[in-house]
């Protein structure tokens, strides 16, 4: 017995020390993290400085093989799905404030958005899904600390950029130069099938994201830019 209960002492002991490494352990590691921060930012993390382009609303979990969004715009609890996730999607957050190009959100505080500038895009109109001239929400993915790199002259474009954005900048340039502060977005089909069957895209409010959501600080609130596209389809 004598045996036996020293064996169980000395087990004890070794994993009461064992779990007290491990802990200090994980404290000292804890101590070198900030809270409302990434330890590793931009190009020293595995991120990097490229962020991906998100959109809304997403396909139904049971449908993770494709995004593709389809629907029939004469029946209502065929496309109601879709009009439920933008809905969803556009729920306003605390810690928000009216900005614009002339006034950037102070210290502390984040940029709204009010869902009347997406108009048609609203829910009064079923985003268009009714129509069928579907609206798709368009995001940046967020990125710690990252500063995007701004084309607000028409001068300077990168040659790759397409000919109707140039253009848009331009026009831009010329009427409003305040408003050329944007990260631009442009929507082309992917192949020649998907060019002809797109008669148009209409852009809300902009055809892009304002510079002045940038960066994110991880601030309570913040929700990252947001532009609606409308889809015309060729019938």
């Amino acid at each position: 017995m004598k045996f036996h209960a020293k064996i169980l002492i000395f087990y004890v002991i070794f994993y009461a020390a064992l779990t007290g490494f491990f802990a200090a352990m994980l404290a000292v590691f804890y101590q070198t993290l900030e809270v409302n921060k990434p330890k590793w930012t931009l190009d020293t993390g595995l991120i990097g400085t490229n962020p991906g382009l998100g959109f809304r609303p997403m396909p139904p979990e049971a449908n993770v093989e494709s995004t593709l969004i389809w629907y029939e715009s004469s029946r209502r609890d065929n496309f109601q799905y879709w009009v439920d996730e933008t809905k969803m999607f556009l729920k306003c957050k605390k810690n928000q404030v009216n900005c614009s190009f002339e006034q950037p959100p102070p210290d502390g505080k984040v940029c709204s958005f009010e869902i009347t500038q997406f108009a048609p895009c609203t829910e009064e109109n079923d985003f268009g899904y009714n129509l069928p001239r579907p609206c798709i929400f368009l995001k940046l993915n967020k990125i710690y600390n990252w500063v995007p790199e701004i084309y607000n002259d028409s001068k300077n474009l990168p040659e790759e950029m397409p000919e109707e954005l140039k253009q848009h900048i331009k026009e831009k340039q010329s009427l409003r130069p305040n408003e050329t502060n944007v990260v631009w977005i442009s929507c082309e089909g992917e192949n020649p099938a998907d060019v002809e069957n797109i008669k148009a895209r209409d852009y809300y409010p902009r055809m892009g994201f304002p510079y002045y959501y940038f960066p994110f600080k991880n601030t309570d609130g913040y929700t990252p830019p947001i532009i609606a596209v409308q889809f015309t389809p060729v019938f």
